[in-house]
């Protein structure tokens, strides 16, 4: 598959994105987060092309595409959102009614609604939490429901073999189910017990699996201030909490600090972007083991 800077490059040069010009050999859908991606591309095969144009320093739920980006997007044959809030962009471009889908649709009346949180990460500017917990795809289920959703946004346009799709649906929905089995087993010792994450990301795991969760406002990756390990500290304190979750893999420094209050760390990307290694489903399964080898370690 080529990349997407080559890809873009390649718009800008031609001017031919968004005319049905520029020449493909299938169908090119473009989606607003990595699951829906890696849905897709399981379920279109070798039919035609899944983009996901957000730089991977770039948080997807506040990207902010340029205007070859929104070219790309409108000339797409077929755009999926993920709904619950997920994306803000999508509010502030055109796009095309017919070939735009909200994966999550099905699923709007288990939403979660959240608190209102401003707050601003890097270059990204100020945003808010503010509305629903828009990472569906950590409960299982939910993210079986968006895969049957683009299922059938890609047979309703022709964009895929309907028998092809449908087998392909079976296969990653029993994967999904086998995923939900193992990780309500490996998580069962934590039901209830307090736990601490470092940013607002696991809303649909935390309900699905009956886990208690802190959530703070750290920037994903970061050493953390002294102010905010105050915080953490104070955390703590009032929850009895022994894991902090991770979104990402901060420096070794960091862990070495936050252990001094008895904390296990579990790095669990709630994968928005890429994992660096493996699938979706496989990096879950990863995320699940270090989750449930930190509950044992806490002696939960």
């Amino acid at each position: 598959m080529k990349s997407v800077t080559a890809r873009l490059a390649f718009v800008a040069v031609t001017g031919l994105v968004g005319t049905g010009a520029l020449a493909q050999d299938g169908p090119r859908v473009v989606a607003v987060n990595y699951p829906i991606q890696y849905f897709a591309e399981r379920l279109l095969g070798d039919a035609g092309e899944v983009i996901f144009p957000v730089p991977t320093d770039v948080d997807p739920s506040f990207w902010r595409p340029g205007i070859s980006d929104i070219s790309l997007v409108q000339g797409a044959d077929l755009i999926l959102l993920n709904g619950a809030g997920f994306a803000t962009w999508v509010d502030r471009v055109s796009l095309p009614r017919s070939r735009t889908v909200t994966t999550g649709a099905a699923i709007e009346d288990q939403l979660i609604v959240t608190e209102s949180i401003t707050h601003s990460h890097g270059d990204g500017g100020e945003h808010s939490h503010e509305g629903v917990a828009s990472y569906t795809w950590l409960d299982p289920t939910l993210a079986s429901l968006q895969a049957n959703a683009i299922a059938e946004a890609l047979t309703a346009r022709g964009l895929a073999e309907d028998g092809d799709v449908a087998d392909r649906l079976a296969v990653l929905q029993s994967e999904l189910a086998a995923l939900d089995d193992t990780t309500r087993a490996a998580l069962s010792p934590l039901q209830g017990a307090a736990i601490i994450a470092t940013h607002p990301r696991y809303h649909y795991l935390e309900r699905r699996y009956g886990l208690s969760m802190t959530s703070l406002e750290w920037d994903a990756g970061a050493m953390p201030t002294q102010d905010e390990l105050a915080e953490l500290s104070e955390a703590v304190t009032e929850t009895g909490a022994q894991i902090l979750i991770w979104e990402a893999a901060p420096p070794a420094e960091a862990m070495e600090a936050v252990a001094a209050f008895g904390l296990q760390s579990v790095v669990f990307p709630p994968l928005a972007h890429a994992p660096e290694d493996g699938t979706m489903l496989e990096a879950l399964n990863v995320s699940v083991a270090a989750l449930a080898a930190a509950a044992r370690g806490a002696g939960n």
